[in-house]
């Protein structure tokens, strides 16, 4: 009895997972956003930049953690020098940035394991 009800709750879950995954990222894309390709910069066990969407959308940059990574220190820096945030969020939480200038920047990511990920985007005045 045991045996069946885990197997039926494994394929469920398989089932289930791909399409709330993929629900989220386009959820999450609507309205104006575009995404940011999240790229592994020093990883150390299993990569997790699918588990991290980011877009940006005029000057507001949106992140979401699709699962929970712990603490996350977040790092948005302008290319070059210049304007630069910085903030320690929990996960699986999403959080915003309001970028003030035009221009290029990179949003680093930091596990709590030492695991950094990294997007690189533009800011348009429009």
């Amino acid at each position: 009895m045991k045996h069946t009800t885990l197997k039926l709750i494994t394929i469920l879950f398989g089932l289930l997972m791909p399409a709330v995954l993929g629900l989220a990222k386009d959820i999450h894309f609507e309205d104006g956003h575009s995404p940011i390709p999240v790229k592994e910069a020093t990883v150390q066990g299993i990569p997790r930049n699918n588990s991290i969407v980011a877009s940006i959308n005029g000057h507001i940059l949106s992140i979401v953690f699709l699962e929970n990574l712990g603490q996350v220190y977040i790092e948005v820096e302008e290319v070059g020098g210049g304007e630069a945030q910085c903030q320690s969020t929990p996960t699986p939480d999403g959080v915003d940035f309001y970028i003030t200038y035009a221009g290029s920047y990179i949003v680093t990511f930091t596990l709590t394991n030492g695991d950094v990920y990294y997007g690189e985007f533009e800011v348009r005045d429009e």
